[in-house]
């Protein structure tokens, strides 16, 4: 998709719709990707062009995407009526912080990830990540 076709969830700089992520088919977070967005698209792509070649296909991360809560504290897991997390090491920290370690395990052999947007009308904006942890 480009830019224009994303219409109002595109303001110059940042995408604001959901990312939903399944884990083993459960929901694990539904964060707006714009909304706690730090550095937006532009200065994200200027940073990298000063420190390596970019070409044509380039693609630029954001990093995790995640909201605070209401509070201005950490998210919350969908399960407590968060948007949930995009990342597992993510909540992994905020665990450790709050409760002394980690309750939420990373993924294991069998595991399934499902990463996906989609635009106000429905429609996929990337494609579906679908992806099994499988043994070498």
């Amino acid at each position: 998709m480009t830019p224009d076709e994303l219409g109002d969830a595109w303001d110059g700089a940042r995408l604001h719709l959901p990312l939903w992520s399944t884990l083993n088919g459960d929901l694990f977070g539904k964060p707006e990707a714009g909304q706690d967005m730090t550095f937006g698209f532009p200065q994200l792509v200027a940073h990298a062009a000063r420190t390596r070649k970019l070409s044509a296909g380039s693609i630029v991360g954001s990093g995790t995407v995640s909201n605070l809560d209401p509070d201005g504290g950490p998210g919350r897991p969908v399960s407590q009526g968060g948007l949930g997390y995009s990342c597992i090491a993510e909540i992994r920290m905020i665990e450790t912080i709050r409760d002394g370690k980690p309750a939420t395990s990373f993924m294991r052999f069998g595991d399934r990830i499902r990463i996906e947007m989609n635009d106000p009308d429905g429609q996929s904006i990337f494609g579906t990540i679908d992806q099994k942890v499988v043994s070498a």
